[in-house]
């Protein structure tokens, strides 16, 4: 019975893949860790063959050197993004496979009611009441009919995101380095530079990959190249934008708003509770700070679906390993 060693797990990790092991007739027992792979918890998958991972553990070179030496084989990725791993290190000793997609449907709709939120101030309307403050000043906010959205990236993502935005009757600009014509054309959506979409939005939405070509890609000169008051989403990558120059810009009133689900330095904070503790990161702790941004902990993808997608993808790429099968999600230098 081949035994998996986990890292980074919640609990609803393990009611999820202890589900879908037992309904699907895997045969896995598991080893469940809370805590994130680094080089200091690497031995913990000692006498393991398999590890799974998610987004905010650290696959370095020192750590894949250590899994190696002790007998792992596989590392199993219950995430689409693999920008954690060093895949030229983990290349000759240790398969990488990952999850592609898991729910397009539930990061969309998420990023959609980010949009809602924060436009509509609903986020600050509720803390209002909830100390009987039932005033309107402060809480204007704009019809999206015939607002122009930016959306930064046009994958499976983007594309559920767009067809939802249809009913709003706004008009959609895109940028990406492959655009999908057929699908621009019958959606209405029109592929533009990416200087003019910055130029031209009212709301911008990130949903690229994290690549050496993307890193920071909102930095001090794409932000100033936004209209005044323009709101940004980002429920792709943290390491999207410049934290440091967004915050300059907030603080000159250019940014209107902003909601983010991910953040660049997330790995010390995201999926756990800190709210005994001081925020010892400056950036995070100023973000919070402003009433016009929304933070949330990485959650855009948490729906039951998606967490059904992601265990029975991990455990049949798993299975596809251990029987000598055509890796499918098999990520490749």
């Amino acid at each position: 019975m081949e035994t998996i060693t986990l890292f980074g797990t919640q609990p609803y990790d393990e009611h999820f893949f202890k589900k879908i092991n037992e309904e699907r007739k895997f045969g896995y027992t598991f080893k469940f860790f809370k805590e994130n792979l680094t080089q200091h918890t690497a031995a913990l998958a000692d006498g393991t063959h398999i590890v799974c991972v998610f987004v905010n553990d650290i696959v370095s070179a020192n750590v894949v050197d250590t899994l190696h030496k002790h007998g792992v084989r596989l590392l199993a990725l219950r995430c689409a993004g693999f920008n954690n791993v060093d895949l030229e290190a983990a290349k000759g000793k240790i398969k990488v496979v990952r999850v592609p997609a898991y729910s397009p449907y539930a990061v969309a709709e998420y990023t959609l009611g980010l949009m809602l939120a924060l436009n509509r101030k609903i986020h600050r309307a509720v803390n209002r009441t909830h100390e009987g403050n039932f005033s309107l000043n402060g809480l204007l906010g704009f019809d999206m009919h015939q607002k122009t959205i930016g959306i930064v990236g046009t994958g499976k993502i983007a594309k559920v995101l767009i067809n939802l935005l249809g009913g709003f009757g706004v008009n959609i600009l895109a940028y990406d380095v492959f655009p999908d014509k057929a699908f621009a054309q019958e959606h209405h959506v029109q592929y533009t530079t990416l200087d003019h979409l910055l130029s031209e939005s009212d709301i911008i939405s990130l949903h690229c990959p994290l690549t050496p070509e993307t890193h920071h890609i909102i930095n001090a000169k794409t932000l100033q190249k936004m209209k005044p008051g323009v709101m940004l989403i980002n429920t792709g990558r943290g390491q999207l934008i410049d934290t440091r120059a967004l915050i300059n810009s907030l603080k000159k009133h250019h940014v209107g708003s902003i909601a983010l689900d991910v953040y660049e330095n997330e790995g010390k904070y995201f999926y756990q509770d800190h709210s005994d503790q001081c925020i010892k990161d400056d950036l995070l702790a100023r973000l919070l700070s402003f009433n016009n941004v929304i933070v949330t902990s990485h959650q855009a993808f948490f729906t039951q679906e998606a967490l059904i997608n992601i265990a029975t993808t991990t455990l049949e790429n798993i299975q596809a390993f251990l029987t000598h099968q055509p890796l499918v999600n098999e990520v490749k230098l």
